[in-house]
């Protein structure tokens, strides 16, 4: 069987992304971590999957792999590249669509420039919604990492991060302590862990270390969480700009109950075919 598919990024977070509205498309953890592969697949961050929609007064499913072939609840950059997707093979002509995801329903919009936003929805402040191990909501958190506390905003932007402050972004021990927060114990369903630098009340550096992907060059939902919770710390305005390696991403949060809007780029960047009979021949390359 061959499989058809779609490279894209969004702000060098890399996906490739498969149409399962035609036909049905299931894939093993084995074929998903294989084509995610750098040196053996295709190499990705993550894996999208468009499906039909499964309710009423939406256009589409979307369903998130990440490169361990695990599956997650969201993903902001995939939300923007999923537009242009659909867009520019035809599956719909329109300009703004109703995405139902695990984690709930997102509505990206084409702009006339190029640019994508998305409404990532509203923030989940409670911890058993996140889901997190704590007594009651709190602003700030104190995580056990290696006997060392470390100060942590905690939320849900359909997925769970912990975003936490650093003076200098590009010291900090990201791959390290970040792998270590991702499964941290308090976090049943493991966790993106975000480190924020603010710059001013309008911007903010930020690096992310993601849930079965590891330090990727952007993170969506991880700039939109760091945007909240630097608002909710009374660190930013409304309106952030959020430069992360791989460029920037303008958000914008009015506050408790409203969404977080996320505006970006999504660029396609190359199509192709696999064989799948291949992948699962070479089992021990993975």
């Amino acid at each position: 069987m061959r499989l058809k598919f779609t490279k894209m990024h969004g702000l060098g977070n890399d996906f490739v992304v498969l149409d399962a509205t035609r036909a049905p498309l299931e894939l093993t953890r084995e074929q998903l971590r294989r084509i995610a592969d750098r040196h053996f697949g295709i190499g990705c961050d993550q894996i999208l999957r468009v499906e039909k929609p499964r309710q009423p007064g939406t256009d589409f499913y979307y369903r998130i792999f990440n490169a361990d072939g695990g599956e997650v609840e969201q993903c902001g950059n995939g939300a923007r590249c999923f537009v242009r997707f659909v867009r520019d093979w035809g599956l719909t002509d329109k300009s703004e669509i109703r995405v139902g995801t695990p984690g709930g329903v997102i509505v990206p919009r084409l702009e006339a420039d190029g640019q994508v936003t998305v409404d990532m929805g509203v923030p989940e402040f409670e911890p058993p919604r996140i889901p997190f191990d704590a007594p009651g909501r709190a602003p700030i958190y104190q995580l056990d990492i290696g006997g060392r506390k470390v100060e942590i905003s905690a939320l849900s932007m359909g997925n769970p991060h912990a975003v936490q402050v650093v003076a200098d972004v590009d010291a900090a021990p990201v791959r390290t302590e970040g792998a270590a927060i991702e499964i941290h114990p308090r976090f049943p369903r493991r966790v993106n862990a975000g480190y924020m630098q603010v710059t001013g009340r309008g911007h903010i550096r930020l690096r992310v270390y993601e849930r079965g992907a590891g330090e990727t060059l952007a993170c969506g939902t991880g700039a939109c969480a760091a945007a909240v919770a630097g608002i909710q710390r009374g660190l930013l305005d409304q309106r952030v700009t959020v430069t992360t390696r791989g460029g920037d991403l303008s958000i914008l949060w009015e506050g408790e109950g409203k969404p977080v809007m996320m505006t970006g780029p999504a660029v396609t960047v190359f199509e192709g075919e696999m064989e799948l009979d291949a992948i699962s021949k070479n089992k021990a390359a993975i």
